[in-house]
């Protein structure tokens, strides 16, 4: 009896320490090591509008050895300057900044580092907001030639692009023409539509709404607004049509998604009517727009949009052979180059149609919005510069 006492005490003694160094094991085991980042999101459906599809919110199934991770958004000038980046990290990791919280991407990368459970480890990503990347036309003004003397002595200044191949093309028009009939002896910086040497970079293209004289104003035309456009000025109408003047529109094969340059731009003092009769507290405004459209009819024949049918700037255009339209819907006054940019909103073109170039686009630059209805301020000075178009891939 008294020796199984004994093993007993013994066996009792044995089950305890076993317990105990069994708890002890469990209290001491190391936490996780790892510290990756697995998933990565923008939270909140108010930030869709930064993506062209909601599916680029989100950057799933990062790979363990990757430390870069890109968002691709429209544009990183409408980006705002708080927006919530949530992740997925391994069990027990942690992540600073906090997950979640409220950073400024517009100005490049931000650095986040998670660190492992066990504290012992660590390891920064880079998160990044980018704007994709576009086939593009761009548009510097560079190339300007002064016009042979008009039959009232004046010169005036034409703007032209040289394909790579070093080919002149006449893609770019404006109102110079008609308004050399009211303009006597005048040089190319008193016209409308004038180079200027200090643009943003380089040459760039200064627009203006100056007086059409005597002869403007007994035709109830007394202002001819700066305005420079894709298409072609058709001075056989400035009598009989003025907006059958401005046929807008280049051929095109391929689609655009957004219009991006620099500007500046001062209104004149005193806002007139078609009869020079000043209308108290309007302002007047510069535009800047493009209209892609379908340039053949049902039938195939040829089909131009023109000053009266081009667009409403009020309103999005309902001309049947529209497809998109991109503008501004305000260039406030500024002394500064600024970077504009607008996009294109409407429906999608047929690849096939792109092919081939069934689509003309037009480009429209003025000094004065209603300047087609001879509405506007005169001294009204708009200049732009380094204007790039970005196209669908």
């Amino acid at each position: 009896m008294r020796k199984l006492k004994i093993n007993s005490m013994w066996i009792t003694l044995v089950f305890v320490s076993c317990m105990l160094c069994l708890t002890s094991c469990i209290k001491d085991e190391a936490g996780n090591k790892e510290c990756d980042i697995l998933n990565a999101w923008v939270e909140g459906d108010e930030y869709a509008v930064y993506f062209n599809d909601k599916n680029q919110m989100k950057v799933s199934d990062i790979s363990s050895t990757e430390t870069n991770i890109t968002f691709v958004v429209r544009s990183l000038l409408s980006l705002s300057k708080q927006i919530p980046v949530c992740f997925d990290l391994t069990p027990g990791a942690t992540i600073e900044p906090a997950n979640g919280s409220l950073q400024d991407f517009t100005n490049g990368p931000v650095t986040y580092t998670v660190t492992s459970e066990d504290g012992e480890w660590t390891r920064q990503y880079k998160v990044a907001f980018i704007e994709p990347t576009l086939p593009t036309f761009k548009f510097s003004f560079e190339h300007v030639e002064t016009s042979e003397q008009t039959y009232s002595g004046s010169y005036y200044h034409i703007f032209y692009e040289e394909a790579t191949t070093g080919q002149r093309q006449d893609i770019w028009d404006s109102g110079n023409s008609g308004a050399a009939l009211t303009l006597s002896y005048a040089q190319p910086d008193a016209f409308p539509t004038s180079s200027v040497e200090q643009g943003y970079q380089g040459k760039g293209v200064c627009l203006k709404t100056i007086s059409a004289g005597s002869l403007g104003a007994m035709m109830k035309k007394p202002i001819a607004a700066g305005n420079l456009f894709l298409g072609k000025f058709i001075i056989e109408n400035v009598l009989t049509d003025a907006l059958k003047t401005t046929r807008f529109g280049v051929p095109i094969d391929r689609e655009p998604v957004r219009v991006t340059g620099y500007y500046k731009y001062q209104p004149g003092d005193k806002f007139t009517d078609k009869d020079m009769h000043e209308v108290a507290g309007r302002t007047d405004e510069a535009s800047i727009y493009a209209v892609f459209y379908r340039n053949k009819d049902s039938e195939g024949k040829d089909v131009y949009l023109w000053g009266n049918d081009v667009l409403d700037l009020n309103k999005l255009n309902t001309h049947p052979q529209v497809v998109k339209v991109a503008k501004m819907d305000k260039l406030p006054p500024t002394n500064e180059w600024t970077r504009f940019e607008m996009f294109f909103e409407g429906k999608d073109a047929d690849d096939e149609e792109l092919s081939e170039k069934k689509f003309n686009l037009a480009l429209v630059f003025s000094s004065s919005k209603d300047g087609a209805l001879f509405e506007g301020a005169i001294g009204s000075t708009l200049y732009v510069d380094e204007v790039e178009i970005s196209f669908e891939k």
